[in-house]
C-alpha cells in the first residue's frame, strides 16, 4: 500500500529501484558503482587541485575545464546517497521532499553541463578565430559572469519543475524505476493530467539542450571554416588538437541523452534492464571520463598529474 500525506494525494516516501530481480547480486553490483564514483571523485578533484596550485593554468580554458569538474562532482554527490544506500544497504525509501531536491539537482547539473560545454565552445571559437583578442575578451570576471549565468539559467528552467510534481496526485504507486528521482519517472506515477508537465519539460530540453547544442555546432562550423584558412598543415592540425578535449566531452554528454532520449520514444520493447543501463550511462558517463580525457589531451594537466604520481612513487 502506497502512504499518503493527510493533506494531499502524495506519497509520504517513494520507493527506489535498483536492477529487478538482482536484488541476490547487489553486493557485487555496488562494486563497479564505487568504482565510478571514486573514479569521477578522485579525477575532479586532481583537476580543480592542479589548476588551482599553478597560477599559469590561471587561463579561460582551463578555469572553463574547473567549472565543468565541479559540475561533474556535483552529478556524483547528488546520486550518490541512493545509488549507494539502494546496493549497499538496501535501503530503498526515500521521503518525497527529498525526492523533489534530488531531483531538481540532478536535472540541474544536467543542464549545467550543457552551459558550461557551450561556453567552452566559446572559448575555443575566440582563441581560434581571434587569437589577439583572446585575453581582452575572456577576462577573469567576465568569465565569472558567464559562469554565473550558466548557474542562473540552468535553476532558473529547473524551478518550476518541483511545484508541477507537486500538483499531481499519485494515487497508483510510488515505486520508482531507479536508484534516484528524475522528472519523468515521478510524473509517470500520476493519475492525472501530465500536459504540462510534458509541455514545459519539452520547452526546458529545448530551451537547454537544443539551443545549447545549436550554438556548439555553429561554434565549430566557424571554427572549421577559420583552421581551413590557415596554410601551414602544421597549424591546422595544432589548431584542432586544442579542440579534441572539449568535441569529446561534448560527445560523452549529449550521445547518452540522444541514446536515452531513442529509447524512450521508440525502444517501449527493449528490455526493462536496457533502458536502467542506459539511464545510469546518462549520469555516470562524463563526470568518470571528463577528467581522464582531459588529462590525457591537456599537455599542462597530463605534466603536473605525472608529476604528482612520480613523487608519491619516489
Amino acid at each position: 500500500m502506497v502512504g499518503f500525506n493527510s493533506t494531499s494525494f502524495q506519497p509520504a516516501t517513494f520507493q527506489l529501484t535498483g536492477f529487478p530481480g538482482q536484488e541476490a547480486a547487489y553486493h557485487w553490483i555496488t562494486i563497479p558503482f564505487l568504482v565510478l564514483y571514486v573514479t569521477a571523485m578522485v579525477g575532479n578533484c586532481l583537476v580543480l587541485c592542479i589548476v588551482w596550485a599553478d597560477q599559469r593554468l590561471h587561463q579561460p580554458m582551463y578555469l572553463f575545464l574547473c567549472m565543468l569538474s565541479v559540475n561533474d562532482l556535483g552529478m556524483s554527490l547528488s546520486t550518490l546517497p541512493t545509488v549507494l544506500g539502494t546496493f549497499l544497504f538496501h535501503f530503498t525509501d526515500i521521503a518525497f521532499h527529498a525526492c523533489l531536491a534530488q531531483m531538481f539537482f540532478i536535472h540541474s547539473f544536467s543542464f549545467m553541463e550543457s552551459g558550461i560545454l557551450l561556453a567552452m565552445a566559446f572559448d575555443r571559437l575566440v582563441a581560434i578565430c581571434n587569437p589577439l583578442r583572446y585575453a581582452a575578451i575572456l577576462t577573469h570576471p567576465r568569465i565569472v559572469r558567464i559562469g554565473l549565468a550558466v548557474v542562473f539559467k540552468s535553476t532558473v528552467m529547473l524551478f518550476p519543475f518541483p511545484f508541477l510534481i507537486k500538483r499531481l496526485p499519485v494515487c497508483r504507486s510510488n515505486v520508482l524505476s531507479h536508484a534516484y528521482c528524475l522528472h519523468p519517472d515521478m510524473m509517470g506515477l500520476a493519475c492525472a493530467d501530465t500536459t504540462i508537465n510534458n509541455i514545459y519539460g519539452l520547452f526546458a530540453i529545448v530551451v537547454t539542450y537544443g539551443v545549447d547544442s545549436l550554438f556548439i555546432m555553429l561554434s565549430y562550423i566557424m571554427i572549421l571554416k577559420t583552421v581551413l584558412n590557415i596554410a601551414s598543415h602544421e597549424q591546422r592540425l595544432t589548431a584542432l588538437n586544442t579542440c579534441v578535449s572539449h568535441v569529446c566531452a561534448v560527445l560523452l554528454f549529449y550521445v547518452p541523452i540522444i541514446a536515452v532520449s531513442v529509447l524512450h520514444r521508440f525502444g517501449k520493447s527493449a528490455p526493462r534492464l536496457l533502458h536502467i543501463l542506459m539511464s545510469y550511462v546518462y549520469l555516470f558517463v562524463p563526470p568518470v571520463l571528463n577528467p581522464i580525457v582531459y588529462s590525457v589531451k591537456m599537455k599542462e594537466i597530463h605534466k603536473r598529474i605525472f608529476r604528482v604520481f612520480s613523487r608519491d612513487g619516489m
